[in-house]
């Protein structure tokens, strides 16, 4: 299974984001979506679990949760914007996986047992930072991440 990872468009769903997403099995959004077409354009490529961000206001944003838990393939993932926002030990909830956003910096890191991802951001370019997405690669009991740089897809940052 192929877990595509993508936080921070801000209302911008790049077409090298698209080419990267398409074929994944499912899509995970980190939050500051920025305008509802971005969630529908994702949701015509894969099933798509999408959080709240700090941006996302407005009528179109009030059903999507500040956080979320999803399974995939048997793998439990809790999502979030903000990481200084995780209020629960994920290793003490059975949780493998957290998946975040909001820094825009790329970020994949196992602490005790679990697996840190921050996709980074796929949107507008902020700062000096890498316009970035992920995925999350399983296979059975092996979980795979990978960052890719979009607009340099052949280098990770």
């Amino acid at each position: 299974m192929r877990i595509s990872l993508i936080s921070d468009t801000h209302g911008k769903l790049r077409p090298e984001a698209r080419a990267f997403l398409a074929g994944c099995d499912h899509i995970v959004h980190a939050g500051d979506i920025g305008k509802p077409d971005v969630l529908a354009d994702l949701e015509a490529i894969a099933p798509v679990t999408a959080i709240r961000g700090n941006v996302d206001t407005g009528e179109w944003a009030e059903g999507l949760p500040e956080a979320r838990e999803v399974v995939l393939s048997g793998v439990r993932l809790l999502v979030l914007h903000d990481l200084r926002q995780l209020a629960v030990d994920p290793a003490e909830q059975g949780i493998r996986v957290v998946v975040s956003g909001h820094s825009h910096k790329p970020l994949t890191e196992e602490r005790e047992g679990v697996l840190y991802v921050n996709p980074g951001s796929a949107g507008p370019r902020r700062f000096s930072l890498p316009v970035t997405a992920g995925e999350l690669l399983l296979s059975g009991p092996m979980l795979t991440p990978r960052i890719v740089n979009l607009l340099e897809p052949t280098l990770s940052p």
